[in-house]
């Protein structure tokens, strides 16, 4: 993990690279997002997590125009409401998106919960491949999927591939969760690992609930670093893509100033706890 740095990507099952830091932009007011997004661009970062819900992509998009970098060289993510789950609904869902935006291709697009039942799910999802297969979209994905809807999605891609033919089922590129020491999902993140999908950490600086705990305090000092900064440093050798957000400039140069040191496994050791304890929803259980 040494030679981690800003431009780091990662290869996904689609093909397409993905950068290893991305800049979230949850409960970012569309009022300020385009300029906090150029900020995180002066800043280095070249990945952008937004999602329906948060109500921020034509701004997002606006600073992607704005900021004279390449189209090529941003990553810019989106996800299907969970009130919007279903084939029909994906696919206005995703025509929504391209009309805020203006952009001509969404590098990601994830089911953003896997609420609905069986039939939504699966509908939400051929609706993706058919927009990856179109050219719309370039990589797809889940978020907050619990390893019993892996499996269930797992198996429908298996089912419309006996229907199309062999790569036409789509893959999981990509599964989002929050995840940090004190939420570290085993579970999930093993079956990920087998499966090749890259995984991403919202909430990797767990809202700054768990800053004054004594090993963060300690490693900070250690490294002269802050708590934030170590927590993002600790997902980025976990070999998860964590989605540090703020609206605060000097804070969002922060989170990406994690590249000049490294912790060691017996850091990491120390970072290791068997909690679960969220610090978000946890649509992960959801047993519709």
């Amino acid at each position: 993990m040494a030679d981690l740095n800003i431009n780091s990507k990662y290869k996904m099952l689609s093909g397409y690279d993905i950068p290893a830091l991305g800049y979230g932009v949850y409960q970012t007011p569309a009022d300020v997002a385009e300029d906090v997004t150029l900020h995180a661009f002066k800043a280095g970062y070249r990945h952008v997590d937004s999602a329906r819900v948060y109500r921020n992509e034509q701004p997002c998009a606006d600073a992607m125009k704005k900021c004279k970098i390449p189209r090529g060289e941003i990553f810019f993510t989106s996800k299907v409401p969970p009130r919007s789950m279903g084939y029909e609904q994906t696919k206005a869902s995703i025509e929504s998106s391209f009309k805020q935006t203006g952009l001509d291709y969404i590098d990601l697009y994830l089911i953003h919960a896997p609420y609905g039942g069986t039939a939504a799910r699966n509908g939400t999802w051929l609706a993706l491949v058919e927009a990856k297969r179109a050219g719309l979209i370039r990589s797809i994905g889940v978020s907050n999927y619990g390893v019993h809807h892996l499996d269930e999605l797992e198996s429908y891609i298996k089912e419309l591939e006996g229907q199309y033919g062999k790569g036409q089922g789509g893959e999981i590129s990509v599964g989002q969760w929050e995840l940090h020491p004190w939420l570290t999902r085993p579970d999930i993140v093993e079956w990920c690992q087998k499966k090749g999908v890259v995984i991403e950490a919202y909430c990797p600086i767990v809202r700054g609930q768990r800053f004054e705990e004594k090993v963060l305090q300690a490693l900070g000092e250690k490294y002269g670093k802050t708590p934030a900064q170590v927590l993002v440093r600790w997902s980025l050798q976990k070999g998860f893509v964590p989605l540090p957000k703020s609206v605060t400039h000097s804070r969002i140069e922060e989170n990406a100033n994690v590249y000049d040191f490294e912790l060691t496994a017996e850091d990491m050791k120390l970072l290791h706890t068997t909690e679960y304890s969220p610090c978000a929803w946890d649509p992960t259980t959801s047993d519709d």
